[in-house]
């Protein structure tokens, strides 16, 4: 029999010693971040993907090994345990197949089959399938049922009892339940219909109407739609196919006699065991597999998308000037200086009668000047645009000229109504730590999203309808591996975003700025150690991840961990150049014979990493930063017209195509057929949430607040 390791090198191509070595780094504590970028000889350059397949594979695995022994001990206190019921369970890769097996032996209510067992007709049963084996001419199934005939019981109910018998046990066939599956997955149709309350026009669900698909090949988010209609009782779908098809190839596998009589019963035997017994079941199971599949996908969208927008690039940490727009009830201004720090609030109400708006011109001007404004942040929702227009006025006449940008304000609110917020600004309203978190989130977007629930980020596809544990899990992960590849400044990083960090638990992340606060800003990466329950384990998995700026040790600002520093010391004593200086002698670096400098423990990978990463230290990894320019004059969807180009940012990416902000509080549909001249299988080969694009109006309809765009030439 294969062990769990065979199994997985044979399902992810990976060598022996990759798994080995892996999961024995797993069961060390480490993640996965830091064995892909610190531990590459042990897994031999292993990736994020490939380790994460691995550890979600064999937990399943591990899993399905517990559920094995369970059911087999269930089985054998039956006394029904035999060998080919062990071989078969041992064979058995995936959970539904085991469930399959197991079916027979499950503690279940008092079924028909059951009430036929008491009344002593399961001899009559087997005489039955005894015949159906044999080659009989000709048989009396009345004679022999006669035979059970008194007061309580007439021939026709002993029939029909030992045909629930039958039932049962045909029903429990893993090899026709298998079949079933499959032939449903391949042949079968969704067909789904608008219930009769909601006339044409009336609900989100209409392309639902009348609306039919095969199984096979219905899209995720089509799936996901289906679920939520029928859910909220708009809509309702059933699985259609050939029943026909099905009985026949039951009657082919079941029935092996031409005795008519055995025949005939036998049909009838068949047709009750699907329908009452196996039908809905199936049918069951297979919606929530193709369910559990769009949930997978659609989990796949979402980590896709929340990837880019965590790694949009920064604009820099540099004073910034952020509005929450509002018409009736104002703009909140908030200043934050260089390194997010609050400074100032003050609130404008520049949409209102002349005075005030001179008044707004006014104020915003004095904090410009006052705090040397090199960024404003403006979130996009409600008065965005015309708050923007207000500012274009405003900086026409400033000697100061900062970059004026839209932010994307999805989730800001969320944020500060949340305890993260509160603990954070306890006396500022919940207006103000909006603005605030608008203004942090232009100046490096990472470091404020990892304090919102990525739920809340408005970049999913139907994610509440999907596996919520699975959800979070998968965007946890996200952020973890966002966190880890930017790397995090130790003196000036969040709590929150700390405590993605690799080895950085809530309550060590909390001791960290606790410590800060305390003593001042860290040296060096060795006075973690002093951070109460920050051991030796957690500092071995979060140190390559942490950067300190001006510290005592240059490498202290690297992606180079602190087990390595005496490699790169030797190096720089070979080059004569002093340490401090080493990022400068870049040319001298690409020169070096890695092979001097192989150890036990560091290999060519590892060193070749270190290389990279001194000929660029502390450089962020990101994108360089860019923003869209909209329209002037086109804020309401009333303003756009037909064949109109415009510029937008990507808000989120989808598997039918991508949403895109163009300054008209509605995002535009780009269809997967508008996004290029070319054929595009996956929408996120041409495009990704954040990216500036250009795009042409095809079709406005203002009732319903849908506008289709398209990027084709």
């Amino acid at each position: 029999m294969l062990t769990i390791p065979q199994i997985l090198a044979a399902e992810l191509s990976l060598k022996p010693t990759q798994i080995k070595n892996a999961l024995e780094l797993f069961a060390e504590g480490a993640t996965v971040p830091f064995i892909a970028r610190y531990r590459k000889e042990r897994t031999e350059e292993m990736n994020e993907i490939q380790l994460r397949d691995l550890s979600d594979r064999f937990t399943y695995l591990t899993e399905l090994e517990e559920r094995k022994t369970v059911i087999l001990s269930a089985i054998a206190e039956q006394d029904k345990l035999t060998d080919e019921i062990k071989a078969k369970i041992a064979a058995c890769f995936q959970k539904t197949e085991l469930e399959d097996i197991y079916l027979p032996y499950k503690a279940k209510r008092r079924t028909r089959a059951t009430i036929a067992r008491e009344k002593g007709l399961e001899p009559l049963a087997e005489f039955i399938k005894a015949l159906n084996l044999k080659s009989v001419v000709s048989a009396s199934l009345a004679q022999e049922a006669a035979k059970y005939q008194d007061k309580a019981i007439t021939v026709e109910e002993a029939l029909k009892g030992a045909s629930d018998i039958l039932a049962e046990e045909v029903a429990y066939k893993v090899e026709l339940r298998s079949y079933l599956r499959e032939y449903l997955l391949n042949s079968g149709v969704f067909i789904s219909r608008i219930k009769n309350d909601y006339p044409e026009g009336t609900t989100k669900f209409e392309m639902y109407r009348n609306f039919q698909i095969g199984v096979r090949n219905i899209a995720p988010h089509n799936m996901l739609a289906l679920c939520r209609g029928a859910t909220e009782g708009v809509l309702s779908f059933e699985l259609s196919f050939d029943q026909d098809i099905v009985l026949s190839y039951l009657e082919s596998t079941e029935i092996h006699t031409k005795v008519p009589a055995i025949r005939d019963f036998y049909q009838e035997m068949l047709k009750d065991a699907f329908n009452r017994l196996i039908k809905a079941s199936v049918i069951s199971e297979v919606i929530s597999e193709q369910k559990i599949y769009a949930d997978f996908e659609s989990i796949k969208t979402f980590e896709a998308n929340l990837r880019e927008l965590l790694l949009s690039p920064p604009a820099g940490m540099k004073p910034t000037l952020a509005i929450d727009p509002g018409f009736r009830t104002g703009c909140k201004v908030a200043v934050v200086d260089q390194t997010g720090k609050f400074l100032e609030y003050q609130a404008v109400f520049p949409h209102q009668a002349a005075e005030q708006r001179l008044k707004a011109a006014s104020t915003i001007k004095n904090l410009i000047d006052k705090h040397k404004i090199e960024l404003i942040a403006i979130g996009n929702g409600t008065a965005g645009r015309e708050t923007e227009e207000f500012l274009t006025e405003v900086l026409a006449t400033s000697t100061q000229q900062p970059i004026k940008v839209m932010v994307n304000e999805s989730g800001a609110s969320i944020y500060s109504a949340s305890e993260v917020a509160i603990a954070e600004f306890p006396e500022l309203d919940i207006t103000v730590r909006g603005a605030i978190s608008i203004g942090r989130r232009l100046q490096d977007p990472l470091a404020e999203l990892v304090k919102i629930d990525p739920k809340s980020i408005g970049v999913g596809q139907y994610q509440h309808d999907v596996d919520q544990k699975l959800l979070k899990k998968k965007l946890d992960q996200t952020v973890e591996s966002c966190v880890n590849y930017v790397g995090v400044d130790l003196n000036t990083a969040s709590k929150e975003l700390l405590t993605f960090v690799s080895g950085i638990t809530p309550t060590i992340a909390k001791n960290i700025v606790t410590y800060r606060n305390e003593h001042g800003v860290f040296k060096n990466r060795r006075t973690l150690l002093k951070v109460a329950k920050l051991g030796s384990k957690a500092f071995e998995q979060a140190a390559g991840f942490l950067r300190i700026r001006g510290g005592d040790n240059p490498l202290d600002n690297t992606a180079v961990h602190p087990e390595s520093y005496a490699v790169v010391e030797a190096m720089a004593a070979d080059l004569n150049v002093p340490l401090a200086q080493i990022a400068q002698a870049a040319l001298k670096l690409k020169s070096v014979n890695l092979k001097k400098y192989v150890t036990d423990t560091v290999g060519e990978p590892t060193l070749r990493d270190i290389i990279s990463e001194l000929e660029k230290p502390g450089r962020d990894p990101r994108a360089e930063f860019k923003y869209a320019n909209f329209k002037q004059g086109i804020k309401e969807i009333t303003d756009l017209q037909v064949g109109m180009e415009l510029e937008g940012i990507v808000t989120n990416v989808a598997n039918f195509g991508a949403f895109v902000d163009i300054g008209v509080h509605q995002d535009g549909l780009v269809h997967i057929s508008q996004l290029a001249d070319r054929f595009v299988a996956d929408p996120h080969q041409v495009v990704k949430v954040g990216q500036v694009v250009k795009v042409r109006v095809l079709k406005v309809e203002e009732q319903l607040q849908r506008i289709s765009l398209s990027m084709r030439s």
